[in-house]
């Protein structure tokens, strides 16, 4: 049975020391009796500035955790927030080595019983799991949410070796986040801090594209290079409508330690706030992992399955759904023995299944292909997930199965295997998966590509030998879905896929030969094996809406130039803390362009507006990136600029080409 609430005390800032000098800020909850009855520390480890950026989020959530027993700290890293120093780059020696020093400040402190976990979403789900990889001794377990353990294959940056849009998209976001300053409140010198911020701020997307194999560059922080370094119980969470739902599946079948997954139907966001629904009890979940490894109660968590899934059920696409028909599903071990192959044969007249046999299709898709992909990480209901992919399926090259007889139940990851030959030495082939209704819309179900430079190893890629037919394998994302009877199963081919993946740079001409592709079915029925908490959470930040929010997503067509561009907007509008008085906002637009027959025209060009003040303080910062390409080289620009009221403090712009070695 779980502790019942009790009253607790909110440290609003704390400044955690480091050997070299370095102040970590961090916000502190904890019961009130903890200096007489020390109890465990919960460590959440993010960049995104705990006095205003994520505070709606952690007034929800690490509240409730203290008053049921536990010291819940959020830390700012360094060089983010209201910490001191400079951050660099996502995950370095340099924030491990943080980790590790608070964690060791943490169980030390005499409210803390000695015993530390680990929990986050994203950046604080992949440190999280990095961190324990270091083994440092007083974290005893981890909740991790939407994270990878593989930073080349399953992050914003690549998949299958194809270089995604979001590497530039999360540069920009980042290059923006970096660029303000700590609170006046908390720093009387804040204006010196925040200028060396605005100073050492760099650009990342060139770094992160000018790594186009796995390097030790990707290697370092991948913890499944070593899955064996992970010695504490891990509980992994995604989301189906998030692009890092292949993780709960990797770690529950590597990891050595006691460990168990769950999948939702969710965005990138935790389970008990997220769309589509049904949203979980995820803090009764965690509380429940938390009172076992971290206080050692007999709770029986340790027994819970390995592997709980929601399965989809066929409904009609929606980009912006709030809600999505399902069963649960809870396998006692994974792989699991429920789940079988079944191979299906790429066959002439575009059918999947069949006797199969000698193919000569050609596939050569527009560059406009990929519109109705949806976002890398959706976080809400703005139409950033998938939409009906039944206008790319037309463009595409498609086989299908005739309409089903009866339900067909998928759990796992499907393996294409194809053969074929290609016109020019760089070239990339997307899979997409769907379910297709009577009607003709078309659901997708789950998506896998492959860079066919990478088509022997990532570590090593090579040029495409071209006129040669090769055999090549594409993994599509993991997935648990149920098509229904009267449905098709469509299989879609592509060589494009804008904006989700960057194009090559000539537009390739690839000959499928042969085919199969090999699905994971799974022998089980529409009932409920395992039944989720309620969601509950903490109540909502005290706030005034100053602005209220805006946000747009359209596609527009230069029908002159013929030019198509998706563009995003999103006016966080601005929100005062009752609390401390903070004002805070931001705005973002983004535009990915392209020309139908010309790989060389993607241009993306992406802004981000950050805006602070109390009383008759006032900072805001600009930040300007552009991506695009030519023969040989990815070209990247970028403008930060800063002012202090109408003062400009800083303004610099930068340029970086990156060779394209591989993409």
């Amino acid at each position: 049975m779980q502790a019942t609430p009790g009253p607790i005390r909110d440290t609003p800032n704390l400044f955690i020391p480091l050997a070299d000098g370095c102040q970590l800020a961090a916000r502190v909850w904890m019961p009130e009796s903890a200096t007489d009855a020390p109890v465990p520390a919960i460590l959440e480890y993010i960049p995104y500035r705990k006095r205003d950026g994520t505070l709606p989020r952690d007034e929800t959530m690490h509240p409730y955790m203290a008053a049921r027993g536990y010291a819940c700290i959020r830390v700012d890293l360094r060089g983010t927030g209201d910490s001191d120093g400079i951050l660099t780059d996502e995950y370095t020696q340099q924030e491990l080595a943080d980790a590790c020093e608070v964690i060791g400040w943490l169980a030390a402190q005499p409210w803390c019983s000695g015993s530390v976990g680990m929990m986050g979403k994203s950046w604080g789900g992949f440190n999280g799991l990095q961190t324990a990889a270091l083994r440092p001794p007083a974290l005893k377990a981890v909740v991790t949410v939407c994270s990878s353990a593989d930073r080349f294959e399953d992050d914003i940056h690549f998949k299958g070796g194809c270089l995604l849009g979001e590497n530039v998209g999360w540069g920009a976001v980042m290059l923006s986040y970096s660029s303000r300053p700590p609170d006046p409140d908390l720093w009387p010198d804040w204006r010196a801090q925040w200028l060396r911020r605005l100073e050492a701020d760099q650009p990342l997307a060139p770094v992160w594209a000018g790594h186009q194999a796995r390097d030790d560059y990707w290697k370092h922080g991948s913890v499944c290079e070593d899955w064996s370094a992970i010695a504490v119980p891990v509980l992994s969470i995604g989301g189906w409508a998030d692009n890092y739902m292949n993780t709960v599946s990797h770690l529950v079948r590597n990891l050595a330690v006691p460990v168990q997954g769950i999948v939702g139907p969710w965005v990138h966001q935790y389970p008990h706030m997220a769309v589509p629904g049904p949203r979980v009890g995820f803090l009764q979940i965690a509380l429940r992992w938390w009172d076992r490894w971290l206080k050692g109660i007999a709770n029986g968590a340790e027994g819970d399955p390995a592997y709980r899934a929601y399965v989809l059920h066929s409904a009609p696409p929606d980009a912006s759904a709030a809600q999505r028909p399902g069963h649960w599903v809870a396998e006692s071990t994974w792989p699991s023995a429920r789940v079988t192959q079944t191979s299906l044969a790429l066959s002439p007249r575009s059918v999947l299944g069949g006797p199969g046999g000698a193919l000569d299709r050609q596939i050569a898709t527009p560059q406009t292909l990929g519109l109705a992909a949806g976002e890398f990480f959706p976080m809400g209901l703005d139409a950033e997930m998938p939409a009906d992919q039944a206008g790319d399926d037309a463009r595409a090259v498609c086989f299908e199965t005739p309409p089903l007889v009866d339900d067909l139940q998928l759990f796992g990851a499907a393996r294409l295997t194809l053969r074929l030959m290609s016109d020019k030495p760089k070239a990339l082939v997307i899979a997409r998966l769907c379910d297709v209704a009577p009607d003709g819309s078309s659901v997708r179900i789950a998506h896998g590509m492959l860079n066919l430079c990478h088509r022997d190893s990532r570590e090593a890629p090579s040029p495409v030998p071209m006129g040669q037919p090769l055999e090549i394998g594409v993994t599509l994302d993991q997935m648990a879905y149920r098509l229904a009877r009267g449905h098709r199963l469509r299989l879609s081919l592509s060589t494009t896929y804008w904006p989700f993946v960057w194009p090559s740079p000539e537009a390739a001409t690839l000959t499928l030969l042969a085919g199969t592709l090999d699905l994971p079915c799974h022998d089980g029925g529409t009932g409920d094996d395992w039944v989720p908490p309620p969601a509950e959470s903490g109540p909502a930040w005290r706030h005034r809406v100053l602005r209220a929010g805006t946000a747009a997503r359209r596609v527009e067509t230069d029908l002159i130039g013929g030019r198509v561009t998706l563009v995003v907007e999103t006016d966080e509008g601005d929100s005062e803390n009752l609390d401390h008085g903070l004002v805070s906002g931001g705005t973002m637009s983004e535009r990915w362009s392209i020309l139908p027959d010309d790989p060389l025209s993607a241009r993306a060009e992406i802004a981000w507006q950050q805006r602070l003040s109390r009383g008759d303080w006032s900072v805001r910062t600009e930040a300007l990136t552009t991506m695009w390409g030519d023969a040989t080289h990815l070209h990247f620009h970028s403008r930060l600029t800063a002012w202090e009221g109408e003062t400009v403090v800083h303004d610099r712009s930068s340029a970086h080409k990156v060779p394209r070695d591989f993409v």
